[in-house]
């Protein structure tokens, strides 16, 4: 923290270049740490077009290790296994889930399995795992949705409280790589932007390693 304190001046917002030396120089923990994007956007989300929800690939992926499952029946689901599900049924799996099993990071559905599907939202929604057409995960062409997951796709989707997190790798990436995949980010927001928002859209961005300080971002120097 003494470290933090006399490197970091927290009242300041840095280049993106910056910040992402700053996150290098502040990791003091043994372990590959994740590098956390947050967006503080001028919207209301209880307002339908101010609901954001997008998703976008990221150039460098985010280094983690992506396990999915895949819902579907006949050729669909040879399609997936193919495509590199690590877990492809129909019934067996929505009894799973029914039973509490949860062990995944992304479920992809075709649209005949949402009726069931639907079903287990009290168990899927708070855990962020429900498929949804928006982010790309309730579709026909599985092997697309599962490659782009597994490629380091990362859904974007504000929070009630106006805020968008979201993982943009892993310090052992570098500042480049760190770099160009928050420029990704930044470019896909920015895209969403409602035509309902007044004003400046993107109020506050900060990034921050998981054992490492916050550090705001001069999102002016991003474009």
């Amino acid at each position: 923290m003494k470290s933090v304190n006399e490197g970091l001046d927290r009242s300041k917002t840095y280049v993106l270049q910056e910040a992402m030396d700053l996150v290098q120089k502040f990791k003091f923990s043994k372990f590959d740490e994740s590098v956390d994007l947050a967006m503080n956007l001028n919207v209301d989300p209880r307002h339908a077009e101010e609901n954001i929800r997008v998703t976008t690939p990221l150039p460098h992926g985010t280094g983690k290790a992506i396990t999915v499952l895949v819902l579907a029946q006949g050729p669909k689901e040879k399609e997936a296994q193919e495509a590199g599900a690590d877990f492809v049924g129909n019934k067996d799996y929505l009894t799973k889930i029914k039973n509490g099993w949860t062990d995944v990071d992304k479920i992809v559905a075709t649209p005949d399995m949402m009726g069931e599907l639907g079903k287990l939202g009290r168990i899927l929604g708070p855990k962020g795992l429900m498929p949804n057409p928006k982010s790309g995960t309730v579709t026909m062409d599985v092997a697309k949705a599962v490659k782009d997951l597994k490629a380091g796709q990362v859904e974007l989707r504000v929070e009630k409280t106006g805020i968008i997190h979201v993982t943009c790798g892993k310090v052992s990436f570098g500042t480049e790589k760190l770099v160009e995949n928050i420029q990704t980010v930044y470019d896909t927001i920015m895209k969403a932007r409602p035509a309902s928002v007044k004003g400046q859209f993107l109020e506050k961005m900060s990034v921050s390693s998981t054992m490492g300080p916050g550090i705001q971002i001069d999102h002016s120097s991003i474009r």
